[in-house]
């Protein structure tokens, strides 16, 4: 089944000129077709002014295309008011950024209840108690393996422990799909292939995860690589040889405790 869906996809800009001189397109996006069945692992690369990240503005409802149409898990996004845009981003979209945007002063915890309540917001929505809350946040941080950190403040974790805070409360509200944008950029080699294992782990679970990245040596953990250049799609390639991150994290391990004991 497809989760997301884009065709035609254009996102054009109007760029005022100086006094005198006319004002100026950017077509960010031409028209672009891609979708994504539920399962799936994909990364998204192409280089600066590819359209990356006009893309991912669109995946994740932050944006809406100038032309063609986004159904995202049986929602036709492009003619949705904001109050459905919303509901779309909290409940049908997890986000995980490459700055972690965790609340320094709330416990691991607290950060990944957020999005539960925002949800006890929207209308004809089941109300959770706090005990519900809870639990639910409780078991996805269990999910990635910080069970005996969630009372943590982010000052209190690593780097990797910070993301996978934000990666738990993306999971939170059971999400169409996860979109990770450049997730591993602010951390070292060792965090940067646990991140990439988790993420690998949950996609074995049946998570879809949409990744955008300019790292090659990141888009081999993935299933999929879809490569944009000047606002177009030029390349979709399944991944033959894909690696897997904890045996490469087991490995750096190794050679790292080698580098030391020399």
């Amino acid at each position: 089944m497809a989760v997301i869906e884009m065709s035609g996809i254009k996102r054009e800009y109007r760029m005022e000129g100086r006094q005198g001189e006319a004002a100026v397109i950017v077509r960010a996006l031409r028209g672009l077709d891609f979708s994504a069945e539920a399962g799936e692992f994909v990364s998204v690369m192409g280089p600066s002014g590819s359209g990356k990240s006009t893309l991912m503005n669109i995946l994740g409802c932050l944006d809406k295309p100038s032309g063609g149409t986004y159904t995202l898990d049986g929602i036709e996004t492009s003619t949705s008011d904001s109050d459905t845009f919303a509901y779309i981003r909290n409940r049908k979209i997890g986000f995980v950024f490459q700055s972690f945007n965790l609340l320094a002063r709330t416990t691991a915890l607290e950060n990944v209840e957020l999005p539960l309540f925002y949800r006890r917001r929207e209308k004809n929505e089941n109300k959770q108690t706090a005990s519900d809350r809870k639990e639910q946040a409780v078991a996805a941080l269990k999910e990635v393996g910080l069970a005996e950190r969630m009372d943590h403040f982010p000052s209190q974790l690593s780097g990797g422990q910070q993301q996978r805070v934000a990666i738990a409360r993306a999971m939170v509200n059971d999400p169409a799909f996860i979109l990770a944008d450049e997730p591993t950029g602010n951390l070292d080699t060792g965090m940067t292939l646990e991140i990439m294992g988790l993420f690998q782990q949950l996609n074995e679970q049946g998570k879809t995860i949409i990744m955008v990245t300019h790292e090659p040596e990141l888009a081999i953990y993935t299933r999929r690589i879809i490569t944009l250049r000047d606002g177009g799609l030029v390349s979709d390639k399944t991944v033959t040889d894909r690696l897997n991150a904890l045996d490469d994290l087991a490995n750096w391990k190794r050679d790292h405790a080698l580098l030391s004991e020399d």
